[in-house]
């Protein structure tokens, strides 16, 4: 475990009061994944990402359809300090995305493991989820 980390009960990791399930792999970008049947996966900004991000107040979500490559941007989040990009961890296809968002951003920064997830993704290259890092080694990345 990380220095200063704790296991809260609910299976999280915790550093600097940040939020990091245990359960989800994490790309270098602050994106989080998490694992659904049949090659899916949800994904989401880290807890840290929205933090860092301050207030949102647009998302731009990706059309369902589109096939994506890991590493490229999929959408754009809109705060009251900039714009960034959020970037497919994974090679795939978007099968639904959040569009609750549209109308209600600000839960990528009240929910972001729950109600603030952007898109499903069918992962059509696995290779690329091999690339993703566990809870501990992202709490490391941020850490620096």
């Amino acid at each position: 475990m990380a220095e200063g980390g704790a296991i809260r009960p609910c299976g999280e990791l915790v550093y600097s009061d940040m939020k990091t399930p245990e359960d989800l792999k994490y790309s270098s970008d602050h994106e989080w994944i998490k694992s659904e049947e049949a090659n899916k996966v949800r994904i989401g900004i880290t807890d840290y990402a929205q933090d860092a991000l301050g207030d949102v107040v647009f998302v731009d979500l990706p059309e369902v359809g589109s096939t994506v490559t890991m590493g490229q941007s999929i959408s754009e989040v809109e705060s009251t300090k900039s714009v960034s990009d959020i970037y497919a961890p994974v090679a795939g296809v978007v099968c639904e995305v959040n569009a609750d968002l549209s109308d209600e951003p600000e839960r990528l920064n009240s929910d972001p493991y729950g109600e603030g997830w952007i898109c499903v993704i069918e992962v059509s290259d696995q290779t690329s989820l091999e690339t993703l890092m566990d809870a501990e080694a992202y709490i490391k990345l941020t850490e620096g």
